[in-house]
């Protein structure tokens, strides 16, 4: 343990977080695509020196808790090497990334001639040079079908200048290069604002005190773990889920299994991921980066909240995983094109719904899941500007959260991974830079799956091209396995999907959708519900009869499922709860 003024731990740790807050808005105010500068899948974190996790404030888990094994990954490839100066890019699902969509920019902060941080900014791309034109290739046999520029933490400046030859290499192969070339600019730029703002910490307070901060935040983090973990019950919790079939390849899904291992005493946590199938013939297999830090992210879903997220309190928990299974340690060359959603997804959702096996008052039900129609990547060519090419990953609608011990799920929630730290784009923002037609966005009433406390209730969808033909793409998981309820609260429901023609015919999609839409043609659909937390009967009356007031549920559930008897009607706006009815059909 390190001693260290309390006061001044605070402070500094606050004021880390805030650099990491700059970063993140200087990467969403100078992204040139959608999918960055509107909806924010992106996320910025500070590593040490010798590869901790040190800062995240409000990075995507399931990009920062693996930023340390990128970091790890440049200090072995550059060793003695590296220099003030340099930027490396990054986006190697085998060596610490998360899948190759995503493009992060390390850069190493130099004080005094000494290498102390490196400030990671990892952005998800609208295009990777992929063989299709989506960066999530679901049906790609292997890393060579799926065709991505892969970049090992490959030095992109040295001292402060851009190597050209990577910048040509990559215009040469992305589709809409101007927009790349203007994210990736975004992206160093905000590494090096990071960088700026460090060394202005260091001035301010010293090397020493800045060292001695670092490891005392690292010990309280983990004293503040050890507080929250010896609050559990020993245990050991199996739980088990699975993604969703995907034609004559993966004809029953693909099963997952997960056991938690809680030790007070100890305080510790283990998951061990071992038992799961070997690596797919497509592109679900999850990388080591999100294999670990989905299924921790699972963890800290269940713990106290305010436990700081950082490589002090992960020395408390162990993962432990298998070369070469789906969710473990990819085998090259399998493809991890999917690796930060569907199977990730699914390792949140069984983790925290684990949690709920220990008792009333533990762990959450599961979330919604599915990159469906609302997380399409669409692109095309656009007459409104001479039929120059667009491309982009939009993220218009949301599955939804799950129901918890003490609240309802957010409408916003998005997808496990996500977790409502992402925003959704704007309708008209998109129909301005695309040439897009939006005909609904809806949420659907009576869809959330029913609890004391409820999940989110689902949300759809209804798109199509504007003049010419348009391809949308997209790999939706939960179209046949719903999010779970826990504790006696119910399943949400699935996603559905729909090409509606010209003639007004109606075609059911499958899960994974590769598509051209021609003029008059629009797809139209749901995504998945969150599940619910506790027993319907269990839901307090009044929370029923607001939910019927605005809109998430109906009368007939309000009844059937939640077990509420109201008088009046919602016309004639004196509907009110019939207390002793309820009473009685609750009862009965």
């Amino acid at each position: 343990m390190t001693d260290f003024d309390p006061y001044m731990t605070a402070i500094i740790a606050n004021r880390i977080d805030g650099i990491v807050r700059e970063m993140t808005h200087t990467l969403l105010r100078a992204a040139r695509s959608a999918v960055i500068n509107s909806a924010r899948d992106f996320s910025c974190s500070i590593c040490t020196a010798d590869n901790q996790l040190l800062a995240a404030a409000e990075g995507l888990p399931i990009h920062i808790f693996g930023s340390h094994l990128q970091t790890q990954a440049m200090t072995d490839y550059h060793g003695g090497d590296i220099l003030e100066g340099d930027c490396y890019l990054h986006n190697d699902p085998y060596t610490g990334n998360t899948h190759p969509a995503d493009h992060t920019f390390l850069v190493p902060v130099f004080f005094e001639g000494e290498h102390l941080f490196t400030t990671v900014a990892k952005a998800h791309q609208a295009d990777i040079g992929n063989s299709k034109p989506t960066t999530y290739m679901a049906d790609a046999v292997d890393i060579y079908e799926e065709g991505a520029l892969i970049f090992p933490a490959v030095r992109v400046q040295r001292d402060y200048k851009t190597d050209e030859d990577v910048l040509r290499m990559c215009k040469s192969r992305i589709r809409v290069p101007s927009q790349w070339h203007g994210d990736f600019l975004a992206g160093i730029g905000s590494a090096r604002i990071g960088e700026r703002r460090l060394k202005e910490l260091c001035e301010k307070y010293g090397k020493d005190t800045i060292k001695t901060f670092i490891a005392a935040w690292f010990d309280y983090s983990e004293r503040r773990m050890v507080q929250a973990i010896r609050k559990l019950p020993a245990a050991v919790l199996t739980h088990s889920g699975a993604h969703d079939p995907f034609g004559d390849l993966l004809p029953d899904g693909i099963p997952l299994n997960i056991t938690t291992r809680i030790d007070p005493e100890a305080a510790r946590v283990t998951l061990d991921l071992t038992d799961n199938v070997d690596n797919v013939d497509c592109g679900f297999n999850e990388s080591e980066a999100t294999a670990t830090s989905a299924s921790v992210a699972g963890v800290f879903n269940s713990i106290d909240p305010t436990v700081p997220r950082n490589s002090g309190s992960f020395r408390r928990i162990d993962v432990i995983l298998r070369d070469g299974s789906v969710a473990g340690r990819p085998r090259f060359p399998h493809s991890c094109s999917v690796a930060t959603t569907n199977v990730a997804d699914r390792l949140i959702n069984i983790v925290q719904s684990a949690f709920a096996q220990i008792g009333d008052g533990f762990g959450l039900a599961e979330g919604g899941v599915g990159m469906g129609a609302g997380f399409a990547v669409v692109s095309g060519k656009d007459a409104r500007t001479d039929g120059a090419p667009y491309v982009n990953q939009m993220i218009i609608t949301s599955a939804g959260g799950p129901g918890s011990p003490s609240a309802d799920g957010w409408p916003t929630y998005a997808l496990p991974v996500i977790a409502a730290l992402m925003y959704r784009d704007s309708i008209e923002i998109d129909e301005l830079k695309h040439p897009i037609l939006f005909r609904s966005l809806r949420m659907q009433t009576g869809t959330a799956g029913a609890g004391r406390f409820r999940g989110a209730p689902a949300l759809e969808v209804a798109y199509g091209p504007r003049f010419d033909p348009m391809e949308v793409h997209w790999p939706c998981d939960g179209t046949y396995f719903p999010a779970r309820g826990v504790r006696g609260g119910n399943d949400g429901i699935c996603a559905r999907h729909f090409l509606v023609g010209v003639d007004g015919e109606r075609e059911e999609l499958p899960n994974i959708v590769a598509r051209k839409l021609m003029p008059g043609e629009y797809v139209e659909g749901n995504h998945a519900s969150g599940a619910g937390y506790g027993h319907p009967f269990e839901r307090e009356p009044s929370r029923v009869l607001r939910d019927v007031l605005e809109g998430y549920e109906d009368e007939v559930r309000a009844r059937d499922v939640y077990g509420v008897v109201f008088t009046g009607t919602l016309a004639a706006e004196d509907l009110a709860v019939d207390a002793e009815a309820t009473a009685r059909l609750r009862a009965g």
